[in-house]
């Protein structure tokens, strides 16, 4: 007896001793695990702060277009300026444009990011390119007045509402990381410090809890993983949501662009995109305002998402005011019904549009590419082609729709 009393005191102090040891080793990794989250805290708003670098070149990039380009352009058909002042002022803009650019594309970016940088950064290039053609035009003596203002505006607008979609996502990335940071901070602190309280008066109390307490950990450990599971479900659902519309966005369409256009190809059926643009809606936010903008957004929104139901229709907004539409499975014909059955039924919602040049209403004007698809289609033909019919659309007079079918060349069918 007196021995197994003294082996159970042993074992006794040995556990007392291991108790002590992991006591002290928990108020050591506390401390020194506060410290290290405070200076992550400290590092994080320095990273925040430093996004607004990136967001400060797009915003340079936009002024470089609109101040010291399209402003020259004008001038030198107002013949405020000669056209070797203008062709002065386009070159140094173009060059500077190139270089912020080139700094804006060496920061951080993630794999989802990047894929619509390079996006922006082939509309830059497609969008220099023009303006390089209107700067060789005015040194080689050609004459201002003879400049398509409405061409620039367009281009240039355009190319503003994708970099303002570029800047608004470095914005919302920085402060949503910022802030899921600090309440995971908050979190981490308050539950090192409750853990310390528990475990240091646990281990001093009986062996029994210590275990116990273990197994309540776990279970909410377990409990805390199927919430985050959960949460990161709605975020990932969240990531492919335009906020305002609740179509799908940019980001989504590429993804589900690529894997239609494969589908289509291994089955050799048909594939339709269609490229959506309201009609003058710059004057439309000029002459009411950005709230009913939205409003006009959100509406054709709904008209697109309510005439085009099938579970193989999806529907984008593209960035602004244009949307995409991607169809499997529908050919020219019914792909044409489509595209008029949307643009009646956008105008028949009757939302005023008083600077409107072809209806008192809200109109669209769609683009539309339909084909058989092959080994031989190209990934992004279907894009560029769909981006033709909407600008000949535009050219037709908007309120209307332009098809073609033939992937290779540009063959239209006026409607």
């Amino acid at each position: 007896m007196d021995l197994k009393f003294i082996e159970a005191l042993k074992l006794k102090n040995k556990l007392f001793f291991l108790f002590v040891l992991i006591t002290l080793a928990l108020v050591f990794v506390g401390v020194v695990g506060a410290s290290y989250i405070n200076a992550m805290k400290k590092n994080m708003d320095s990273l925040y702060f430093g996004s607004l670098v990136p967001v400060t070149e797009l915003n340079e990039i936009i002024h470089s277009y609109r101040n010291g380009i399209s402003d020259s352009i004008h001038k030198a058909t107002r013949k405020e300026i000669s056209p070797l002042q203008a062709s002065q002022s386009i070159e140094k803009s173009l060059k500077y444009i190139d270089k912020t650019w080139k700094s804006y594309s060496q920061h951080f970016k993630s794999e989802d990011e990047l894929a619509y940088v390079e996006y922006v950064d082939l509309e830059i290039q497609n969008t220099n390119k023009s303006f390089q053609t209107i700067l060789h035009y005015l040194q080689n003596g050609g004459e201002a007045s003879k400049i398509s203002l409405n061409t620039v505006e367009d281009k240039i607008y355009k190319l503003q509402g994708i970099i303002r979609k570029l800047i608004n996502y470095e914005i919302e990335v920085a402060q949503f990381e910022r802030k899921k940071f600090l309440n995971k901070y908050q979190d981490i602190a308050l539950n090192i410090g409750l853990t310390l309280i528990f475990v240091i008066v646990a281990v001093f109390v009986i062996s029994t809890y210590v275990f116990k307490s273990i197994q309540q950990d776990h279970t909410k450990l377990h409990t805390i993983a199927k919430k985050l599971k959960i949460a990161n479900k709605k975020l990932e659902n969240t990531s492919y949501t335009d906020s305002l519309t609740n179509l799908y966005n940019r980001r989504y369409f590429n993804h589900i662009y690529e894997r239609e256009l494969k589908r289509a190809k291994r089955d050799k059926t048909y594939i339709t995109f269609m490229m959506i643009d309201i009609d003058y809606f710059k004057q439309y936010n000029d002459t009411y305002g950005h709230i009913e903008g939205d409003f006009a957004l959100k509406t054709v929104s709904k008209v697109l998402k309510d005439t085009l139901r099938r579970p193989s229709d999806y529907i984008f907004r593209l960035g602004g005011e244009e949307f995409g539409v991607l169809l499997s499975q529908t050919n020219e014909s019914d792909s044409a019904s489509l595209a008029r059955k949307l643009i009646d039924a956008v105008k028949s919602r009757g939302l005023k549009h008083e600077k409107s040049k072809v209806s008192e209403f809200v109109t669209i004007s769609v683009g539309v590419v339909s084909c058989i698809a092959d080994d031989a289609l190209e990934d992004e033909v279907l894009i560029s082609r769909a981006d033709e019919m909407l600008y000949k659309a535009k050219e037709g007079g908007r309120n209307r729709y332009q098809i073609t079918t033939n992937v290779t060349y540009a063959k239209t069918i006026n409607m």
